[in-house]
């Protein structure tokens, strides 16, 4: 019996073909799952990711809140193209505290992934309140009730606290200093500002809208947006790359 006699069975009865997908599907699914059982993690160990400090976490939630991801992604491909602009490609590590992740599905703007930094705060505090005064052509709508709303305090703790159940490891010690850090990170002056440093090492503190009096949403979301990017040190791996 040649091979395309043996073929035929497939071809003319329906449900031993729907039968023989499904084998095949199972067969492809058990050898990409199996393997997952038997790792710890899958994300790779990098150096200098850490979790958003309760300021960060508290910009963060506002990005979600106002839909940020449905007109930017934070996700680099590594296309020649994309890396030519927005820098290294993005690593799995730097959304492994993100619940959910913020990769986005469409760039009406540019992709975030590295835009901390890039921008001094002014920029950012302006951009946010009247995108058209930086980009004429903007399609991008204002947020100038950022600047007048202070971050609820309220909820600061139990936000660190739900992160921690889904895997984020913020200590008691960060979760029962809450409030105090979000108010340290946006205050120079602060006299809490050395405990928040060790608790949340390399992190920005400074007055993000440059306004006196507790800390905004506009502080909150200018530090979750000068942080993207700046955690991990891209030179180490365009060192390794350039090696190879």
């Amino acid at each position: 019996m040649s091979f395309w006699t043996r073929h035929q069975i497939f071809e003319k009865n329906s449900v031993i073909l729907i039968a023989g997908i499904l084998v095949v599907i199972a067969i492809g699914g058990l050898v990409e799952i199996t393997p997952l059982f038997y790792l710890k993690s899958t994300i790779e160990v990098v150096d200098g990711v850490r979790p958003y400090t309760p300021l960060e976490l508290a910009g963060r939630n506002i990005y979600v809140r106002e839909g940020c991801y449905l007109c930017h992604s934070q996700m680099v491909r590594p296309l020649r193209d994309e890396v030519e602009r927005y820098g290294h490609f993005s690593l799995a590590a730097e959304s492994m505290y993100d619940h959910p992740f913020q990769w986005g599905s469409k760039r009406t703007g540019p992709d975030l992934a590295r835009v901390g930094a890039k921008y001094s705060d002014e920029w950012h505090v302006t951009h946010l309140t009247n995108p058209r005064a930086i980009v004429p052509q903007s399609v991008m709508p204002g947020y100038p009730f950022l600047a007048q709303t202070e971050v609820d305090t309220a909820v600061v703790a139990d936000n660190l606290k739900a992160s921690r159940v889904v895997g984020v490891p913020y200590s008691d010690e960060q979760i029962r200093n809450a409030v105090a850090d979000l108010k340290a990170q946006a205050d120079p002056d602060n006299v809490g500002t050395d405990a928040f440093a060790k608790r949340y090492p390399k992190a920005v503190i400074r007055n993000f809208d440059s306004k006196a009096g507790a800390p905004t949403e506009m502080d909150a979301l200018v530090a979750y947006l000068q942080m993207l990017g700046t955690l991990i040190d891209f030179k180490l791996y365009n060192e390794k790359a350039n090696l190879r």
